[in-house]
């Protein structure tokens, strides 16, 4: 019964966490939810589940954030190459999901924000990637070259935090939330009295041994 109830509470529990962590200013930048969400449904989901529920909740949220930044005028939210851009945050998704579906849900807590913070190197190296490829927002310094690139990855677009603080927050989010997730799962997968089935039963005698049997 309580494995039913986490299969269905803890899906909605983390969907609930993570629409509230994406209100715009709720938390600093790159300082996010998502990364061990969709690392943490890959591990506890249902396998079909673990696809489609993290991607929906995910795209509905993320078409709710364009249209809160067009009504606050920001330009080019809805732009093609702002879109593709986009476009890898979901590859890094799918990502991170896969990655959870190599672990399991029995392993310890340690192993899971490992695992979680793997996750969260991954989905910054594709994101910040696709960033200097398509370069949505038109950044001078995002140079189609290895310079570029590693500017990308490191040093960011001038006149705002450098990208090694968005990763610092990137791997911190990602190790807090996993540990949060699999902490709740590992509470809710089975009830005291579960865990206790068998404790206090007394074993059951052998039976004696017919004297014909004995020699």
């Amino acid at each position: 019964m309580a494995a039913v109830k986490s299969k269905i509470v803890l899906p909605v529990i983390f969907i609930v966490v993570l629409a509230i962590s994406r209100i715009p200013g709720l938390l600093p930048l790159n300082f996010s939810v998502v990364y061990a969400f969709a690392f943490c449904a890959g591990v506890f989901f249902p396998s079909r589940l673990a696809w489609w529920l993290p991607l929906a909740v995910l795209l509905g949220t993320d078409i709710g954030l364009n249209f809160y930044y067009q009504y606050h005028h920001v330009d080019g939210v809805w732009s093609a190459e702002n879109l593709a851009n986009l476009a890898f945050n979901y590859i890094a998704y799918l990502a991170l999901i896969f990655l959870g579906r190599r672990f399991r849900p029995s392993m310890s807590i340690m192993s899971l924000v490992g695992g979680g913070v793997l996750g969260a190197i991954i989905f910054y190296l594709i994101t910040n990637t696709a960033s200097w490829l398509f370069n949505p927002f038109h950044n001078p310094e995002y140079t189609k070259n290895l310079t570029g690139w590693i500017i990308a990855l490191t040093k960011g677009i001038g006149g705002y935090p450098s990208t090694w603080e968005f990763f610092r927050n990137t791997l911190l989010s990602g190790g807090i939330f996993t540990a949060i997730f699999a902490a709740a799962e590992k509470l809710a997968a089975e009830s005291p009295a579960e865990k206790n089935a068998g404790a206090t039963e007394p074993e059951e005698e052998a039976a004696p041994e017919p004297e014909e049997a004995k020699a």
